[in-house]
């Protein structure tokens, strides 16, 4: 048999054995995942050249918390599927471009999406927040996180940030869309409405955001984590993804729940990401 033919012979044998996996359908990788029914694990982007707490900052001028070196290391690692820069306390298109150079870098591994979570349209308006979606989406991010939407209205009015920037936002009803569109119930009255808000066609992930909504229910634990089973039932109903925080003791258990995107950070984030691959059978 020549070597040509070898070659065609092998590649059928895989093919048919099942190792050779299907073409990606997006650029956005997390999609095919989802299409799957699997999660995908990311990580905070972790801020860099920050003083220990209690400490004063050295001389001189401050130096950015983001930087293309520590974007590059966070595409090298092969765990990542995401990567979650989270500008809510402070927002600067700045750190966007850096993470997105760093993370586009030849040496990457795996195209990793980048989602930037912005300031609340209740603090920052509604014009800077759709000019900030179009800004960082126009940079190269994948997705944009609205955080402490408050209402229907709230939800619809950030929904419509993404059709004015044009992008083309997957979604039940455009599965070929590839930018990502993240609305994030943070009090009790959101979550009362979160039927009705799953309901809203034209965006992607539904989440709860635990922590804040613990607070807002004056640390009550157990009635945050009912708010988070609530929006992960009507997100699953909506055919929405649902993103949620997670830790070495409830990965597992969150992978089962059916959470789409688990998002790790610290020093044991690659550990825990490897207990939720073995959960997920990934």
């Amino acid at each position: 048999m020549s070597r040509r033919n070898l070659g065609v012979l092998l590649v059928v044998v895989a093919w048919h054995g099942g190792s050779l996996a299907a073409p990606p359908q997006h650029d956005n990788v997390i999609l095919d995942l989802w299409a799957k029914g699997q999660p995908a694990f990311g990580v905070y982007a972790p801020a860099e050249n920050r003083s220990p707490r209690g400490q004063t900052p050295p001389p001189g001028p401050a130096r950015p918390p983001y930087s293309r070196e520590g974007a590059e290391r966070l595409a090298a690692n092969p765990l990542y599927d995401f990567v979650f820069l989270n500008l809510e306390g402070g927002y600067d298109p700045a750190h966007v471009t850096v993470m997105v150079e760093g993370l586009r870098s030849p040496a990457a591994v795996s195209r990793k999406t980048l989602i930037v979570r912005i300031p609340p349209i209740s603090s920052a308006g509604a014009d800077v927040t759709k000019a900030r979606v179009k800004e960082i989406l126009d940079a190269g991010a994948d997705g944009v996180t609205l955080p402490h939407v408050r209402s229907v209205e709230e939800a619809k009015l950030a929904i419509s940030f993404f059709t004015d920037a044009g992008a083309s936002v997957w979604s039940p009803s455009n599965p070929r869309g590839e930018k990502l569109a993240m609305l994030m119930l943070e009090d009790p009255g959101a979550l009362a409405q979160a039927a009705a808000i799953a309901d809203l066609p034209g965006y992607s992930i539904l989440a709860c955001g635990i922590g804040s909504l613990r607070a807002a229910l004056g640390g009550n634990a157990a009635a945050a984590e009912a708010g988070t089973q609530k929006v992960l039932v009507e997100s699953r109903r909506a055919k929405l993804a649902n993103m949620l925080t997670a830790t070495a003791a409830d990965i597992a258990p969150r992978v089962e729940q059916g959470f789409l995107a688990l998002l790790m950070q610290g020093a044991q984030a690659d550990a825990t990401i490897k207990l939720g691959r073995a959960a997920a059978k990934r």
